[in-house]
């Protein structure tokens, strides 16, 4: 009987002290940095004016009917001198307000002469132009040539003065 109330007893302290009323003591870690407070948004407002023109310059449209055909004698590819004018014209002009423009030369023929010698010719004729551009300060790196041999004649007629017609290089602008 001791031993009920010596357990009993022991029990009753173990209970009454063994429950703390203290909350858990936390271990202290270092304070997070306090964050700041994100800047205001700052929202700016910009009116466009819907008829404002910023580019000044004339159009490639405009400038392309200015740019003139190189024309050439019958198979030759060499500018004569009747054609250095334009040549001249047209450096001129891409070097002034067609200076932001790629320039395309398509070569062109007559329809003497078989399809490959046409092509090759026409290429040579369109790379005259490019020599002679290049010579005049243009820069080779804006100019692209193109042969189109005798396929994209500007006169079908048999006559003497179409087949001059034919033999030229045209002068495309490109944006």
């Amino acid at each position: 009987m001791k031993l009920i109330v010596l357990s009993s007893v022991l029990i009753a302290v173990l209970a009454l002290t063994g429950c703390t009323k203290e909350a858990p003591v936390e271990e202290k870690t270092a304070a997070p940095a306090p964050v700041a407070a994100p800047a205001p948004v700052v929202e700016e407002v910009v009116v466009v004016e819907e008829n404002i023109d910023l580019d000044t310059g004339p159009s490639m449209a405009e400038l392309q009917t200015q740019m003139r055909t190189v024309n050439f004698a019958f198979d030759k590819y060499n500018i004569d001198f009747e054609m250095e004018p334009r040549v001249i014209a047209n450096s001129a002009l891409a070097n002034g307000d067609a200076a932001k423009f790629m320039i395309k030369l398509e070569g062109n023929c007559d329809t003497w002469g078989s399809d490959e010698y046409n092509f090759a010719l026409g290429l040579r004729r369109a790379n005259a132009v490019k020599a002679a551009m290049v010579a005049e300060g243009v820069d080779a790196e804006r100019i692209t040539m193109i042969s189109y041999g005798e396929n994209n004649p500007v006169c079908t007629e048999e006559t003497k003065e179409c087949w001059n017609k034919n033999r030229r290089v045209d002068l495309k602008l490109l944006p």
